[in-house]
Order: C-alpha cells, then structure tokens, then sequence
C-alpha cells in the first residue's frame, strides 16, 4: 500500500512537472511576440510589472482552456485528441487575447503576427505531446485493473476501443456474485477496479474494501447515484442529513441564464446571418422548403417546435414513423444536408429558438415526443430530462456520441441538472467547441435503433 501511494504521488509530480512545462513553452513565445510585436501599439504602454502581468493572463487563460479541452490528460487521452486539444485551447487562447490587445491598441492591430506564433505554438503543441505521451507511460505502466459489473460488462471491450489499454490492464473481469464473495481474492493486487452497475449495498462493500487498501476506483454510476450529487448537506436533529428536491435553481441564476441567451444568441444570428443566407440559397436550388419544424419536449413536457436547415428528403418520413438518423449511411439525407450536418450548420436556426426563450444554450437536448415515449417505456427515469429548459448544447452532446445509449444520455443530462451554476454553463459552451469537428459526436445509430437495441445498461 506505501508502494502504491508512492508511485502516484510519483505520477501525480511528473503530470504537474509536464503541464507547467506545456505552459512555458506556449506562453514563452507569445510573451516574445507581445514585446516584439504589440507592446507599442496600446494607449499606455504597460511598465514591467504590467506586461509581466498581461503575459501572465495569457498563461492563466490558455491553461483553464486547455484543462478544460483535456489537454493536459496525457494519461487516458489519445495522441491525436491530445494535439487537437492542444491546438484548439492555443486558438481559443490566442483569439481571446488578440481581442484583448484590439481593445488596448490606439489603432488597428494586425493579426499576422498572431497567426505566425499560432504556428510556431502548434508546432510546439505536438512536440510536447510526442515527449509528453511517450514519456508519460514510459514512467507509468498501466494499472493492473479488475471489472466489477452486474448490468453493464462492456467496459472492457470500452477500455480497447478507447485505447485505453496503456493505462489499464485488466487482470479480471467479475460478475459480483464472483467478487462479493471474496472481496480479498478477486480483487487481488489490482491498482483500480471498474464498478459498473453496481447497486448500492454490494458497491459499498467493495468501495470500504478499495479505501481500506488503496486501490483507485471508477464508479459507472446508476440514475439515484446522479441525483444525490445534487444532495445539499444540513446538520439538524443533530445528525447529518442530505436534502433533496427537484430541480429549482436561484431565480438570479435564471435571469442571468436568460439574459446571456438573449444577448448570445442575437450576436450570433447577426454574425452568421450571411452564412445561413448562402445555406438556404443552396437548400433551395436542391428542392423543398428551407426550414425544418419538428415537434420537441422541453420543461415540464411541454411542446414546442424546433427550427432546422432541412437536410433530409421532403419525404423523409412519409410514413409517418418517427427514426434516427443512421448517419453518414442515411440515404435520406441529401448531399447538401451532408455537409450542413458535417459542419453543424444545419443546426444554426435553433438560435432563433434561443432567442425567443423556447430553448436555451446550454441544457438537455429536446427529443421527439414520439421517441421519448419509446426510451420511457425502456427507461421510465428519461423523463427526469425534462425537469430543465432543453438547450443547443449540454453534457450529453459534449461528453457523449449522437448514437449513446438513452440511459447514459439520461446520467450526463442528470449530471447537469443535480448542480446548475453559470459556471458550469460557460464551460459547456466553450467544451462545445471542441467537439464540433469531431466526428464521433455525429455517428449515426443502427438501422432501427430506437428502443430494442438501446435498452438501458446500467
């Protein structure tokens, strides 16, 4: 057990040791490019201590970017997500201070400058993340790992495809009838064990026993798990208690929700009002309407219809069934509604929904009536979703794929609801950045894939 406190406490100085060196040699040559390039140019030129200062900013800035894109999870992030990571947070970082540097200059500052060390930075970016991947597991040895599941086995199979396998090892797969048994044995000199629908009484076994011999745990949680996250400690009758209730954030918290949707929201439509100028020209040279309305749940069950460039044929659903797209294999959907969809363009229109307040930026995404119903016969628990506003974006677009199962959707989108805050809000909205370009966030599901084959797995 001391030898295993030991190496990650080993693990723990090399990842502060390669992010702080990550943040040098990024904020290095923007410190040289704002001497060389941009000092002069602002109202009142900064002493010392105020350019020490604006670099440091830039350092702070690029490092919550980056943390927050996971740029710095060398350990279960894979090399070609590490550098998009990297690459994202350095231009996210590099346009907010160039917009920073546009507001202190007496005149128009140019952005070539910018763009060069954007450049030199990336090339830095994938350097550090060859050094930092290769150097990383060549310390560390995956983990020697046991699963531990009742009503989901798949993380296995997870681990491999996610190629995760460099930092988990799994020793042993285990039903918990197998380890419940003999906690000692099954679990052996494992370093972290995967609990994976576990309920509560036999997971409490084994978390006492993981505490008491230092062995790491990852805990797949279930629905009740989630929302007692959102548990507010009190201490009356001199015990201590959890008090729950259904979702009901501060009203200041929603006026300022609110406002930042109004404000977001228009910005947005007058910003890219040429460019979905140009899409509805193009949809309409390919036949058919230019919008989509769509019937969509928001709070409290109510309907509402949801706005969309329309991607797919007009008779897409003549039937009358209500589908999911399969994707990039849906032959329904016409050649300009591919590359809408490959771009997110065609979802540019529901702005207009955030705006006159059906929808917000950031909440659960609003699903059909007809398909909801369908997911809570399977899993009556889904329609917990509807305890907030739907939003453009949430945790299940951010941290889940288009074909996650509902069950899971219902455990991100549950996360978000047990603990509102405009914090949490603002790191959606940038983390939906990353994820735009991904393609993993856009698969289709498998034909028919509604409710038989995406039962809840817990």
């Amino acid at each position: 057990m001391r030898a295993d406190s030991e190496k990650n406490i080993s693990e723990k100085l090399w990842r502060y040791f390669l992010n702080i060196f990550n943040v040098v040699l990024i904020a290095v040559p923007f410190a040289l490019c704002w001497y060389w390039c941009y000092a002069d140019t602002i109202y009142i030129p900064f002493f010392h201590w105020g350019n020490v200062v604006l670099i440091i900013l830039y350092a702070f800035i690029y490092f919550t970017i980056c943390k927050l894109y996971s740029g710095f999870n060398v350990s279960i992030v894979r090399i070609s997500e590490l550098v998009y990571s990297q690459l994202l947070s350095i231009l996210v970082t590099d346009i907010i201070t160039y917009i920073i540097i546009l507001l202190l200059s007496y005149r128009f500052a140019s952005a070539w400058e910018l763009a060069v060390l954007f450049v030199v930075q990336s090339v830095l970016a994938v350097l550090w993340s060859l050094f930092a991947n290769k150097s990383f597991f060549r310390n560390n040895k995956p983990m020697k790992t046991v699963v531990v599941w009742d009503e989901r086995k798949s993380v296995e199979e997870l681990i491999k495809e996610y190629r995760l396998d460099k930092r988990f090892e799994v020793a042993g797969t285990y039903h918990i009838d197998e380890c419940i048994g003999d906690i000692g044995r099954t679990l052996g000199n494992a370093e972290a064990v995967f609990l994976c629908g576990i309920h509560s009484r036999e997971r409490n076994m084994i978390v006492k026993y993981c505490i008491d011999t230092d062995i790491k745990m990852f805990v797949i949680p279930g629905v009740g798990d989630v929302i007692m996250s959102s548990a507010k400690p009190l201490h009356i009758l001199h015990l201590p208690i959890m008090s729950l209730e259904r979702y009901d954030p501060s009203p200041e918290y929603l006026f300022i929700k609110r406002a930042a949707d109004i404000i977001i929201s228009g910005i947005a439509l007058a910003v890219l009002s040429p460019l979905m100028l140009v899409t509805a020209v193009f949809i309409k040279r390919d036949g058919g309407t230019v919008f989509y309305k769509q019937k969509r749940l928001t709070k409290n069950r109510r309907e509402f219809d949801i706005i969309k460039f329309r991607t797919m044929r007009m008779d897409a659903e003549k039937d009358g069934i209500a589908r999911l797209s399969t994707g990039a294999d849906d032959d329904r959907v016409t050649k300009v509604g591919k590359v809408l969809r490959k771009f997110r363009i065609d979802e540019l229109p529901q702005l207009i929904c955030v705006f006159l307040g059906t929808m917000s930026l950031v909440g659960p995404r609003p699903e059909r009536p007809e398909i909801a119903k369908q997911y809570e016969e399977e899993t009556p628990e889904f329609a917990f979703r509807l305890q907030a506003k739907a939003g453009l974006t949430g945790f299940a677009q951010v941290y889940g794929k288009y074909n996650t199962t509902p069950y899971d959707k219902l455990l991100m989108d549950l996360q978000y609801i047990a603990r509102p805050s405009l914090v949490e809000d603002t790191k959606l909205l940038f983390a939906t950045i990353k994820i735009l370009f991904m393609p993993e966030s856009t698969e289709g599901v498998a034909e028919g894939q509604i409710t038989a084959s995406q039962k809840k797995v817990r």
